[in-house]
């Protein structure tokens, strides 16, 4: 490795990588990279460097490639050695040789080690929770994003952009992503999750939404000897007055196995997934609303226990869905800017996502240390806070004494608690846009073929 990459990887892992000192230490980081056998030359844009540099672009406010080298440029040339290029050409192709295995791996790792810093007793029944949902991203529009993730068919050719399904498994108590799944628009969310299903771990409980409140993901999730607290798809009948009554509105019931297997199933897998299964339907009413109707719904789940598990429990339980996935995921595509990527190819769009999946659970990371000093109570930290904070203190980090940079670290800390967020209970906003948009008409026809209409 040569002197400059050995300086900037020092200043990244003394920067970027504090909050994860203990939880992806460097040896455990070379120890992955020998496993994925990665080699490398002596070159300035080694693996972790180039790692750490795609993390800081994704955390920071300028997202750009010219950026994150000018960044890097300036810790050099503070070290005493010479600025590298700045033709951004190298650390782009260096991003391109990053294995997207390395980053898979990093991602469901980080967050298992943030899992076990917390305390059991803040699990929910002595369980692990894991909270999934489904969104979109758009991507640059380019000949092989189109290829791989074609734009939507009601849009004219040329005048869409690429865009691909992401679904995410939430761990419910740090907030960070455990594992996630990336594909084309042609497969649902619902297939989606099921590839997934097999990342549970025995004694979790999955949850989310009615999409997936169906026999075959009970089934699936059940196959892994977790357990699924989902709310109940909204074709299926329920009566009450049937089954074994556990209490008023909560009930077992038996339900049967689909006659036909989804298209996305085999006939020997879908042979191994048994023909009746017991499940537990409840009746949840949400906290009420000023101003709105009481809310209730129905939740089937296979944790038929109805003393260990109550009603209350499983609307506790049910109630921090929302801000376990759907404020999650608002979290990365908004105040990471994931929504959009600027990757031209299929291969660094799957990196970038990866990339700031792993920036994500970088940031709960550090809002995770802070944590206890508010008494565990993470919904009341601000994760765009945290990131602004944060990267204020990077530049700091990188270049001070370790005497500082503790110092540093622990006002950080402080600060993510002081700037807790403020009590917002039942909070509703009209889904409404304030701000006019532009008086111009909306892309009918390929780029290209405006400019030459214009140039006629």
């Amino acid at each position: 490795m040569s002197q400059s990459a050995r300086i900037l990887k020092e200043q990244f892992f003394t920067s970027l990588g504090m909050p994860w000192q203990d939880i992806l230490p460097e040896s455990r980081l070379h120890e992955i990279l020998e496993e994925e056998s990665i080699e490398y030359r002596n070159r300035l844009y080694t693996p972790v460097v180039t790692l750490w540099a795609m993390i800081h672009q994704v955390l920071s406010a300028d997202k750009s490639l010219r950026n994150t080298l000018k960044c890097m440029s300036t810790w050099l040339i503070s070290s005493g050695e010479a600025a590298p290029s700045a033709d951004t050409g190298a650390y782009s192709k260096a991003r391109g040789r990053l294995s997207e295995a390395l980053l898979q791996r990093l991602v469901p790792e980080t967050a298992e080690t943030l899992e076990k810093q917390i305390p059991k007793a803040h699990y929910w029944c002595g369980r692990r929770v894991k909270v999934f949902d489904g969104t979109t991203v758009l991507m640059a529009d380019s000949s092989a994003n189109q290829a791989a993730y074609p734009q939507h068919a009601n849009q004219s050719e040329g005048c869409g952009f690429p865009w691909a399904r992401v679904v995410v498994f939430f761990c419910l108590l740090s907030g960070a992503v455990v594992s996630a799944c990336v594909a084309p628009k042609t497969m649902s969310e619902i297939v989606m999750s099921r590839l997934l299903y097999e990342d549970l771990s025995p004694e979790d409980v999955a949850m989310a939404d009615q999409a997936y409140g169906s026999y075959i993901d009970l089934a699936l999730i059940r196959k892994q000897q977790a357990d699924g607290v989902l709310r109940k798809h909204h074709a299926r009948a329920t009566d009450f007055r049937t089954g074994h009554r556990n209490a008023t509105r909560d009930h077992q019931v038996e339900w049967h196995k689909p006659n036909t297997a989804p298209a996305h199933m085999s006939a020997d897998e879908f042979a191994a997934i048994p023909e009746t299964m017991t499940v537990r339907e409840v009746c949840l009413r949400l906290p009420p609303r000023k101003g709105f109707r009481d809310q209730f719904v129905i939740v089937v789940t296979t944790l038929l226990e109805a003393e260990k598990y109550t009603a209350q429990q499983l609307t506790a339980l049910y109630g921090w869905r929302w801000q376990a996935a759907e404020i999650n995921l608002r979290h990365l595509k908004t105040t990471l800017k994931m929504e959009k990527l600027t990757a031209k190819t299929p291969d660094m769009v799957r990196k970038e996502i990866w990339t700031h999946l792993l920036a994500y659970n970088l940031l709960r990371s550090v809002m995770g240390k802070a944590a206890p000093l508010l008494d565990y109570q993470r919904s009341k930290l601000s994760l765009q806070g945290t990131r602004q904070l944060f990267n204020q203190m990077i530049p700091l980090l990188a270049t001070t004494t370790r005497d500082i940079q503790k110092r540093l670290y622990d006002h950080l800390l402080d600060d993510i608690v002081e700037d807790a967020l403020p009590e917002r209970p039942n909070r509703h906003e009209p889904r409404v846009v304030k701000q006019r948009p532009k008086p111009f008409p909306r892309m009918r026809q390929p780029r290209d073929v405006l400019k030459a209409q214009m140039a006629a």
